[in-house]
């Protein structure tokens, strides 16, 4: 599974972009379509309101998405996420210029 440094926000239960957040490493499966984080699978799925991938066991809804530069990572909030220490040394090399790793080619 590649391993990816990511941007991931709870939006079950919470208003727009005002759920909890995380820089973490989420793993992903050959085609994209499942990824394991913080101990949950999770399954992309298009038809859902502001989410994209959805916990297999409890439903909860996600959004996870490549982390931006500029710390914009919600539409409507202003939220700061919570970043992993797994995830760190990457980000932070990242908000300093350098690509995340398995992104070096975009």
């Amino acid at each position: 599974m590649p391993d990816r440094v990511m941007f991931v926000q709870l939006k079950t239960g919470h208003d727009i972009d005002t759920g909890p957040a995380w820089i973490s490493v989420v793993s992903f499966n050959r085609s994209w379509k499942t990824a394991r984080w913080h101990g949950k699978t999770l399954h992309r799925w298009t038809g859902m309101f502001d989410a994209n991938f959805y916990d297999v066991e409890t439903d909860e809804e996600y959004w996870i998405s490549g982390p931006h530069r500029d710390r914009q990572d919600t539409r409507y909030s202003s939220i700061r996420p919570t970043i992993d220490d797994d995830a760190r040394s990457a980000y932070e090399a990242f908000l300093a210029g350098a690509p995340l790793p398995g992104r070096e080619r975009g």
